[in-house]
């Protein structure tokens, strides 16, 4: 990671000419410090989080250029406790797969009709940003269709252990929290299973349907949460799915839920991210991306096993750099966090945070591979979860 006196330089000249990085015929005129349909001040202060530097302040237009040049962060403006009780949290031994018989007959009702169907809703939305209006309503619709798909799919003494519930930003667009409750009443251990809502542009006032970032994440860990409540899915520990808000403005939305887990001593086990699941390149060999930098060793090697075990495609060992997903936040308050992805990182989608970022921009843009995906996150869930039968 470059010094931040050298970051600040570059900022310097991002700032001197702030749209130079994008490409001209997208570039609005002028810099609007706010725009319709936005709550966005471009020169509101933000406290952020680079590698291996103290947090500084900066404005949310300084931020805005980070990210444009490909450099992670956390913005840790509303959750600097995050991470000050983690030495107190108890490791967890994650044992070899073993659940087959639990498993399989779930993957065999997972299917791409769903996800389809809701991606191309959820990306026909302008943009998903955080702080737009459009990022709201992407919002509430992502949590009706969850308690859609729960009303449809779940017994009635199974809803009795579900709950749906937003938790609440600053800045309009909610986290949503799935809880399935355990049966066990001695630890309360709990796994989480997530994906980031939102989208954005280089630029957040143009269009940023996000159909691979994270929409496609988005709708797969919804098709493994659909499947495990139509099997009747009765955990003993308790499985939680999140849709984090605010991933791409610095972590803003998992940071904001670790950190309330952490301060109330949640016993998280294991979480894991799902962040780009629907990219092949062409010419590459199918596989999924294990991620093996910033995370938990023992999480990750069990994830591995998960997907030699279930999956019809290899994994491939890849690294994506400091604070590059939402698992970044969980394992800054302790929890062991993992994070898969699509491909190896260089081989990932390349049209993301622009208008490029759609269903139908090539046919690398895969359901079936998502579906192995879905796969991934539904033996998390039992193999971790277990099942009270």
């Amino acid at each position: 990671m470059k010094s931040f006196g050298l970051l600040l330089a570059f900022l310097t000249l991002a700032i001197a000419n702030p749209v130079a990085q994008y490409a001209q015929d997208q570039v609005p005129m002028g810099l609007p410090t706010q725009y319709p349909g936005y709550s966005l001040d471009l020169n509101e202060l933000r406290f952020v989080e680079l590698e291996g530097e103290a947090p500084v302040w900066m404005t949310e237009l300084e931020k805005i250029n980070l990210k444009s040049m490909g450099i992670n962060f956390l913005d840790i403006t509303e959750t600097q406790e995050l991470g000050l009780k983690a030495k107190s949290l108890r490791k967890f031994s994650f044992p070899s797969p073993n659940a087959t018989e639990l498993v399989e007959p779930i993957l065999k009702t997972l299917s791409t009709k769903g996800p389809e169907e809701n991606l191309r809703k959820f990306s026909g939305f302008r943009t998903r940003y955080y702080r737009s209006d459009t990022g709201r309503e992407s919002q509430q619709w992502l949590l009706n269709k969850i308690s859609e798909v729960t009303a449809d799919n779940a017994s009635k003494s199974l809803r009795k252990l579900i709950s749906v519930n937003e938790f609440p930003h600053s800045w309009g667009q909610n986290s949503i929290i799935v809880r399935i409750n355990g049966s066990s009443t001695t630890e309360d251990e709990t796994l989480v299973i997530s994906a980031h809502q939102d989208s954005t542009n280089m630029w957040p006032f143009l269009p940023a349907p996000g159909a691979d970032d994270d929409g496609s994440g988005t709708v797969t860990i919804l098709e493994a949460y659909r499947a495990l409540i139509a099997a009747d899915f009765r955990p003993i520990r308790s499985v939680e799915f999140h849709w984090y808000s605010a991933e791409e403005g610095g972590l803003l939305g998992s940071q904001a839920v670790a950190q309330a887990y952490e301060k109330r001593s949640a016993n998280v086990i294991a979480m894991s991210q799902f962040d780009m699941t629907a990219w092949v390149k062409r010419g590459t060999r199918e596989e999924v991306g294990i991620i093996t930098d910033f995370v938990d060793p023992d999480l990750t090697k069990f994830n591995k096993d998960l997907v030699e075990k279930y999956l019809n495609i290899p994994y491939v060992e890849t690294k994506c750099g400091y604070a590059c997903s939402d698992h970044a936040s969980w394992r800054k308050a302790g929890y062991p966090s993992s994070f898969t992805i699509e491909s190896s990182f260089e081989n990932s989608n390349k049209n993301i945070h622009s208008v490029n970022d759609r269903i139908d921009i090539s046919d690398e843009f895969s359901f079936t591979h998502m579906l192995e995906f879905s796969k991934l996150a539904v033996a998390f869930a039992v193999e971790l979860g277990g099942w009270t039968k």
